[in-house]
């Protein structure tokens, strides 16, 4: 069982050799537009417009919480759409952060990384504007990635 690497930097600059799979999450309402997302669309126009066309054609795919989306953005570089918040942050309902579909799409995560033999690389997903808290997330990481023997790096920023 492997470990998680923790570093300062950015996420979508991943400090890695060979084909890296760059994690984070997203919203179930086809929304793009706040935190993380920001800085993917900045680097890559593809994993947004990729994501708004899967939500905009969600009657006949598999877009909802739990879902992950596969985005290649270069020669050993993806980035995995992972649909794992209800809605957004408003007023006081509790905060959008759904850690079973984290859990779930992260299954997936593990089996495309296998797959492509990457290493994932992610912010502390879930942890931003979806209101989760890294201890709760942190075993599901464990539990579909580094449980599998794939390397994990989480970045913190700044």
């Amino acid at each position: 069982m492997g470990e998680i690497t923790y570093l300062r930097g950015d996420a979508t600059a991943p400090q890695a050799k060979g084909v890296k799979l760059i994690a984070h999450v997203c919203n179930d309402l086809g929304g793009w537009g706040k935190g993380f997302v920001l800085a993917v669309s900045r680097r890559w126009p593809e994993p947004e417009a990729a994501y708004r066309r899967w939500h905009r054609e969600r009657a006949g795919n598999d877009f909802g919480l739990g879902a992950a989306q596969f985005v290649r953005v270069g020669e050993w570089t993806w980035v995995a759409n992972m649909v794992g918040q209800h809605g957004i942050r408003t007023g006081s309902k509790g905060p959008p952060v759904r850690y079973e579909a984290i859990g779930a799409a992260l299954g997936a995560v593990g089996d495309r990384a296998l797959e492509l033999e990457a290493s994932v690389h992610m912010p502390r997903i879930g942890c931003g504007l979806a209101g989760g808290v890294w201890s709760r997330v942190e075993p599901l990481v464990e539990r579909a990635l580094t449980g599998r023997g794939i390397a994990v790096t989480v970045y913190d920023h700044g």
